[in-house]
């Protein structure tokens, strides 16, 4: 099957968004020459826009990027490979390790990286940061930027030849690159760590640090934000000496929280 061209220029994003939608894929606006999402976009972690949300996304930013949802609304997760950050050989030698990756949709990113998109199988995969330098996942709550969009390089993403969706269906995801993921620490702290402090707690000089890095580590798990506030209102109250007050509790955690959707979202 001969493969369809996305349009150049702004109104191929919305092009791009219109097809998206149509393969079953959740798009949303990204900013112009950026990767940051333009709208609320937990909402579509959960459905698909329509046509009238795109084409008004569009008429309000015509110049803006498209980003793919990732993870269970979409069916799939995407391997970003960030050759500024060792992804590229970290790559290489995880497939002289396990072998190669099968051959699946693939888009190379402006920055120089590649995203390869693959099958969600009935596991649910949240976003993991440092699988290896440079190797990133983006699953439940992540986003990608996708073709046709431009990189603040000024140079845009693109569709590897014959690895388009338009002509190739994404593979899915191998059992040792889905264990990888399972076995990776967003913080590169073993369980331990984080058992001995929701068990022991800390003292006063503490607390803050401690309450972010708990919130980092629960909110890289898929933990809701306002989960993770309740469970650590609690764990202040039971374990820090003395405890913070609440409010203090509840701005670190929207601190953090408000970084792990500039972190989570958009890869490449």
């Amino acid at each position: 099957m001969p493969r369809r061209r996305t349009p150049a220029g702004p109104a191929g994003c919305e092009a791009a968004a219109l097809a998206y939608a149509a393969r079953g894929w959740s798009p949303i606006p990204i900013e112009p020459r950026g990767k940051r999402p333009l709208v609320p976009w937990l909402e579509f972690q959960q459905r698909i826009a329509d046509t009238e949300e795109i084409a008004a996304w569009f008429a309000r930013w015509p110049d803006a990027n498209v980003g793919i949802v990732t993870g269970r609304v979409s069916g799939i997760v995407v391997v970003d490979v960030d050759a500024q950050h060792g992804g590229l050989d970290s790559l290489r030698a995880l497939e002289r390790e396990h072998g190669a990756l099968p051959t699946t949709v693939e888009a190379t990113t402006g920055g120089g990286g590649r995203h390869l998109y693959f099958a969600l199988a009935e596991l649910a995969l949240h976003n993991r940061v440092g699988i290896r330098p440079g190797i990133d996942l983006r699953g439940e709550g992540g986003c990608v930027v996708a073709p046709p969009s431009v990189h603040p390089s000024g140079r845009r993403y693109t569709w590897v030849d014959a690895r388009s969706p338009d002509v190739l269906a994404p593979a899915a995801l191998p059992a040792w690159f889905v264990a990888l993921v399972r076995r990776a620490s967003p913080s590169g702290h073993p369980l331990a760590h984080w058992r001995r402090l929701v068990r022991e707690g800390v003292a006063e000089g503490e607390r803050n640090n401690t309450i972010a890095s708990l919130t980092g580590h629960l909110l890289w798990r898929g933990v809701d934000p306002e989960v993770a506030l309740e469970l650590l209102l609690a764990w202040n109250r039971m374990r820090c000496r003395p405890p913070l007050p609440d409010d203090e509790v509840a701005s670190v955690v929207a601190s953090i929280a408000r970084l792990h959707e500039r972190e989570a979202g958009a890869g490449g």
